[in-house]
């Protein structure tokens, strides 16, 4: 459960809700049972993360069927990208995660003031201001 002190955006809690979904549907594409009770864990974690107050048993039940739910689309979606594409599969999971990750952070830059205007991830050249590297 979260605390008053809590400083959290709902930016990194949507980020962390959509890693939950894309952990639960690469446990369901693994088809391994264990790797599926962990990601039941991580969901119930994250629930409990994410709630001011206690939830009722009916609504946590709730909230982590939800959860699993979009796994389990997400899981379908991806794999029938990964068939369409020729892709395997966890690479195409892998992709949403970094997208999930990279949604995060440019609204962690946008917060913050733009401080980090011109910063590019690593393995990128830096730009300058108008979007060109610099010479």
């Amino acid at each position: 459960m979260t605390d008053e002190n809590d400083t959290r955006r709902p930016e990194q809690d949507a980020a962390r809700l959509g890693l939950v979904v894309v952990g639960e549907a690469a446990a369901l594409q693994s088809g391994d049972e264990t790797a599926l009770e962990a990601s039941e864990a991580n969901i119930r974690d994250a629930v409990d993360e994410l709630v001011d107050v206690p939830l009722t048993p009916r609504q946590e039940e709730v909230v982590e069927r939800l959860a699993q739910a979009g796994g389990t689309l997400t899981a379908g979606l991806s794999g029938a990208l990964a068939a369409q594409t020729g892709h395997p599969v966890e690479h195409v999971l892998e992709g949403a995660a970094r997208s999930i990750l990279w949604q995060e952070r440019l609204a962690e830059r946008q917060d913050a003031g733009h401080q980090d205007a011109g910063r590019q991830d690593a393995g990128h050249p830096d730009l300058d201001g108008e979007g060109h590297e610099p010479a």
